[in-house]
């Protein structure tokens, strides 16, 4: 029983169609996030000097430290175009997926 769901699944346009469009958004995520951290630690290994200077004259503030929240922040808001886009249009795919296997 359960063989024959998990082919018919398989077979659904609608199920490749969710996993092509979950692989390919979450990939173009991760390499955003990927760039952002690269790019962060490569700024941290050549150019320490410029994230150490204060932000303004008489503060102990540095570049660093608003650029380092910043890529922590850069995360949670992708993690949350993830989800927003998840409870979207991949919930709706995942529904025809199901509707389309359990129709007799």
């Amino acid at each position: 029983m359960n063989d024959d769901i998990y082919q018919r699944i398989e077979n659904s346009a609608h199920f490749r169609e969710l996993v092509e469009k979950r692989q390919r958004f979450a990939f173009t995520l991760s390499i955003i996030m990927l760039i952002i951290y690269v790019g962060f630690i490569l700024l941290i290994a050549f150019a320490p000097h410029w994230l150490g200077t204060p932000l303004h004259a008489g503060t102990s503030v540095t570049r660093g430290i608003p650029i380092g929240i910043g890529v922590i922040v850069i995360s949670f808001v992708l993690t949350g175009v993830y989800v927003v886009r998840a409870n979207g249009e991949f919930d709706r795919l995942n529904k025809e997926v199901l509707r389309e296997v359990k129709a007799p």
